[in-house]
Order: structure tokens, then C-alpha cells, then sequence
């Protein structure tokens, strides 16, 4: 091993973008495996079906790629340059996810870990595999792990230095790199994310129920969504931030310098009647090259006709109407529950 590989690793990450580096042991996680086994037993997964299916190397990163010595744990801030929750109160325009609101930030930090690993290899030799969020690694605990941050008690990673606005990528090595000692918790007794949440998804501190999470309704659920969630889901039509926004450690967040990362001007308050009338085509093109383009027209324009259900506002029934007989059975539910959310919210101002 050459001397000094390690100090020169980190300082390439920051080089290549990346605003923390640290390293683990793929088997650091010891725990991965009785906590998923749980959350998969009680069926909190979902529709989440991958998650079962892979556990065996979700549970357990040595067991994904056995030649594994090190684990490189990279963070990328980005840190929003608004408040994040400012359009909840604004019943005629979505909020999108902050993540989601250009282009997909997969892209954009794969290709950073894959100049990160090719100067490894060109410096210390060994084999490598690059990962972000899409494979079956446990990126969080392995996080906690390196030392990047620890988990909260929203079940997400955070760090003292960078607050819970960042991606995490993860480069595998068959190199034995020095490792960092591991983050210990610093929520303490906050609550602030546990109490903020809409739908009531955490069961208890450090647990997540993602049946109820407004995350996965809106990108993972297919098909309808209960409607006793459907009004809580306010007009989220793309992810939610919001135990992530409340959260104290932010006060130390890094704002973004990927400009990929900046908010769009059309995603940062789009206006719903004009998203809902959105085609297939229409959808394609103005959601080209970003992860809301993932979940398709159907299921988007579903989440935009509960926003509209839960608005309020009388001037958008005509738009949920037109969409009443749409050819997709999901979104035709979407627009008549939103219509006759609507005509209620109506009847009650004209009692009041």
C-alpha cells in the first residue's frame, strides 16, 4: 500500500465534488440484518418488493462482493437555498421533493464515483465497485459505520458537518484502507422529525413505517392510495421533506455547489391545474432527465389530483372533472375523489 493513500483519497473526493469521504469494513453493519428482518417481518415495506428479495445482500455488504476490504463512504451536499416547506401553505402549487426538483442526482454522483474509482486504482491498484442508492447496500448503516453521520431518529443519515441534506455513494474496494471510528447518535431527546410528519410514519424513534410515508406513497405505492392518507398528503405531489426540513442539524448544512442540484424555476412551485392535464408526451418532455420521470404520467397526475382534492379550491374542480373518465382506472379514482372532495370543502363554505 503506498503511504499516504488514504489522506490523498479524501482530499481527490473533495477534489471531485464530494463534501465528505470516510471508510469502513463492508462487515461494520452487524446489526443490518435482525433490523431488516424486522422491518421486513412486519411488512413495513410496502409494494417494496426488492427489499425482500435482495435482504440476503442488503443485510449483509460482505456477502454482495466477498473480496471487499473497504468501504469508501462519499456524502454530496444538497442542501436547499429556500425553505423547503414554504408551499405547503400555497394550496394551487405542488411541492416537490428538493431532491427531485432537476435533474437526478444518480447520474450526476455515479459519475463522480467512478473518477473517484478510477484514480484509485491508477494510485493503489485492487478492483472496485461503484454504488448509489439503486443497489442492495445498506448505505446508511455503512454510513454511521465510516463515520459520515449517524442515523436519526427519521431513520435518515445526518452529520454534524453537513446537517441531512446530502447523497451518499459508496465505492467497494478489494484495498485495505485505514479506516474512520465510527458516529455516535446526537439526536438526544429532539422530536422535531417524529412530531412534524403527516401521516404519523414513524412507530417509534428510529423506525419507519413506509407504508404511511408520503415518500413512498407518492413515488413507490402503484395503484390508489388510501384515502384516510390521501388527505393527509396536503399538495406533496413528489416526495416529502419534511422531517428532513425540520431537523436542527441543518443549522450546519452545506449548501449546495452542484448546480444540477438548484432547483428548477417550474419544480420549485409548479402550479397544479397546469400539471394535471399533463399527456403521456407532455410528461416525457418536461420531466426529461429527472427522477420524477421514473414514476410515470399515471402515477404523477395521480398524486397532483389528491393535491387538488385537498386544495380547497373551487376554481380546480373543472380540472379534476375532465379528468373523471381518464383510461387509467387509478387516476379516474384520483379525480373523482378529488371532485368530490372539492364539492364538499364547497358545501361547507356555503353552510358557513
Amino acid at each position: 500500500m503506498k503511504n499516504g493513500l488514504k489522506q490523498r483519497l479524501v482530499s481527490q473526493a473533495l477534489a471531485e465534488g464530494f463534501d465528505a469521504c470516510r471508510v469502513c469494513r463492508p462487515w461494520d453493519v452487524p446489526q443490518v440484518p435482525g433490523r431488516l428482518a424486522e422491518f421486513l417481518d412486519k411488512g413495513r415495506h410496502g409494494q417494496m418488493g426488492w427489499l425482500a428479495e435482495r435482504s440476503h445482500w442488503r443485510g449483509a455488504p460482505q456477502v454482495l462482493w466477498p473480496e471487499a476490504r473497504s468501504v469508501i463512504v462519499l456524502g454530496e451536499s444538497y442542501t436547499p437555498d429556500v425553505n423547503p416547506m414554504a408551499t405547503l401553505g400555497q394550496p394551487e402549487v405542488g411541492t416537490v421533493s428538493v431532491y427531485a426538483r432537476n435533474k437526478d442526482y444518480h447520474d450526476t454522483v455515479k459519475k463522480r464515483l467512478k473518477r473517484l474509482a478510477r484514480w484509485l486504482i491508477a494510485e493503489g491498484g485492487g478492483d472496485v465497485k461503484v454504488f448509489v442508492d439503486t443497489a442492495p447496500v445498506p448505505e446508511k448503516p455503512l454510513g454511521q459505520a465510516a463515520g459520515l453521520g449517524w442515523q436519526g431518529k427519521h431513520t435518515n443519515l445526518l452529520s454534524r458537518e453537513l446537517g441531512n441534506w446530502f447523497f451518499i455513494g459508496s465505492v467497494f474496494t478489494t484495498l485495505e484502507l485505514e479506516t474512520d471510528p465510527a458516529e455516535s447518535d446526537h439526536c438526544g431527546s429532539c422530536r422535531a422529525c417524529l412530531d412534524v410528519c403527516p401521516t404519523e410514519a414513524f412507530p417509534a424513534p428510529y423506525q419507519l413505517d413506509a407504508r404511511r410515508c408520503i415518500s413512498y406513497l407518492t413515488i413507490e405505492h402503484k395503484g390508489p392510495v388510501d384515502e384516510e392518507l390521501r388527505a393527509k398528503m396536503g399538495n406533496r405531489i413528489y416526495g416529502c421533506d419534511d422531517c428532513l426540513a425540520v431537523c436542527p442539524w441543518n443549522k450546519f448544512a452545506v449548501e449546495a455547489r452542484e448546480v444540477r442540484y438548484h432547483a428548477r424555476e417550474d419544480l420549485t412551485a409548479p402550479r397544479l391545474a397546469e400539471l394535471a392535464v399533463l399527456d403521456d408526451a407532455a410528461f416525457r418532455e418536461r420531466f426529461s432527465g429527472s427522477p420524477i420521470k421514473r414514476i410515470g404520467r399515471d402515477r404523477f397526475v395521480r398524486n397532483v389530483l389528491y393535491a387538488i382534492g385537498n386544495s380547497g379550491v373551487p376554481g380546480l374542480r373543472p380540472v379534476a372533472q375532465d379528468l373523471c373518465e381518464d383510461p387509467d382506472a387509478t387516476v379516474a379514482d384520483a379525480a373523482r375523489w378529488a371532485v368530490g372532495r372539492l364539492a364538499d370543502a364547497a358545501n361547507g363554505m356555503d353552510r358557513g
